[in-house]
């Protein structure tokens, strides 16, 4: 024999109370979800910036002394397929002559000392350099294979970078940041 309560039903079951209730909750969570998904999806990125999240770059053209240049988050990006003279002769500065003696490399996840070495590509790509292309003191883009010491030479107020992108006279605090990159083959490189 089962217990009876006041409205005549076995303790335990459910009533249609109890279906209103749990009803009534699923909608109000449904409508809650629906008025704050156009919130949370205004917080995500738009395609176009995910679009120049990352780039590749084809550089098998790019003979030893050469340049390009590419945009990559809007700004300029310079891939320097650097000569053995010019990887010599930056490896050959001493850090103690550099103004600002700090790699900021990105690929090598701390700061490092602003080497030739640790600004470049890597094991076995030293003559690759691969730098965002705006000056450290204000943001202009400097001229390639020019300067004093034939790396990059900003005309708006003259700071001068070697090949290696690291500041070396002007007013420019620091080097040329290098974004994270890596070769994805021996003839393109993925930035970002």
């Amino acid at each position: 024999m089962s217990e009876n309560t006041s409205n005549g039903q076995a303790s335990g079951e459910p009533t249609r109370r109890d279906f209103l209730y749990l009803t009534t909750g699923m909608a109000g969570a449904v409508g809650a979800v629906a008025v704050a998904w156009p919130f949370i999806d205004q917080m995500r990125p738009d395609a176009s910036t995910l679009a120049l999240a990352s780039i590749e770059v084809n550089v098998a053209a790019l003979q030893p002394g050469m340049s390009l240049t590419v945009k990559w988050r809007g700004k300029p990006v310079f891939i320097r397929n650097r000569t053995p003279k010019e990887v010599e002769e930056a490896n050959a500065v001493a850090l103690s002559d550099l103004k600002d003696p700090i790699a900021r490399n990105a690929n090598l996840g701390a700061d490092a000392e602003a080497s030739s070495i640790d600004r470049s590509a890597g094991a076995g790509k030293e003559n690759w350099i691969v730098m965002i292309g705006s000056c450290t003191h204000l943001g202009c883009v400097p001229l390639g294979q020019a300067g004093e010491f034939g790396g990059w030479f900003c005309p708006c107020h003259g700071s001068h970078y070697d090949t290696a992108g690291r500041i070396r006279k002007g007013p420019a605090p620091q080097n040329l940041a290098i974004p994270t990159f890596a070769f994805t083959s021996d003839t393109v490189i993925t930035i970002g």
